[in-house]
């Protein structure tokens, strides 16, 4: 019997040990993206200006643009949901017609989970989230603010222009539209 037990716990490490050597190396470049907030002695608000490349799930960088009107920032597991709950059905074009943009801070998960579970599941997504790797990068976005709601800045020409907060697809739905 504890022969059993000590091959079942070794193939288990084992296992563990293969997972890991397959799945755990990120993907992400930190040289090839950036987030940069100014002011940049002052907290993150209304104000302040906001410029970005990131990557998609699909590792295809974006750029900040002044044409975008509005961010919308998921900061959790729960916000995540909120954010996809509220682009299931929307038509190719939905973010773009509306001057949005998704971003969402996966900075937290162990890579084998963003690479295992997450980013499979993005990929199935038919518009771009941009992602936050980087927990530098998503400590000032989420300073202050509520991490299970969604996140939503309206911008003017990359300026802030207000911040409101989402708990539900019907309510992101109405950010995103106005």
């Amino acid at each position: 019997m504890k022969k059993v037990l000590l091959i079942l716990s070794l193939l288990i490490v084992a296992s563990g040990g293969v997972l890991y050597a397959l799945k755990g190396k990120s993907q992400y470049e930190p040289g090839k993206y950036s987030l940069e907030i100014r002011p940049a002695d002052r907290p993150f608000g209304v104000g302040s200006t906001l410029s970005y490349r990131l990557p998609d799930q699909f590792g295809k960088a974006h750029r900040s643009s002044p044409e975008t009107r509005t961010i919308a920032f998921a900061f959790s597991k729960n916000a995540g949901h909120i954010l996809r709950s509220t682009m299931e059905g929307k038509p190719a074009g939905y973010l773009q017609k509306h001057r949005a943009v998704l971003i969402a801070d996966i900075s937290g998960m162990p890579t084998v989970i963003q690479n295992m579970f997450a980013l499979p599941d993005l990929r199935k997504s038919a518009y771009p989230m941009l992602l936050i790797y980087d927990k530098k990068m998503a400590r000032r976005l989420k300073e202050g603010r509520e991490g299970s709601r969604v996140v939503v800045m309206r911008l003017q020409k990359g300026k802030v222009v207000a911040i409101e907060q989402a708990d539900s697809p019907e309510k992101l739905k109405a950010l995103l539209e106005r």
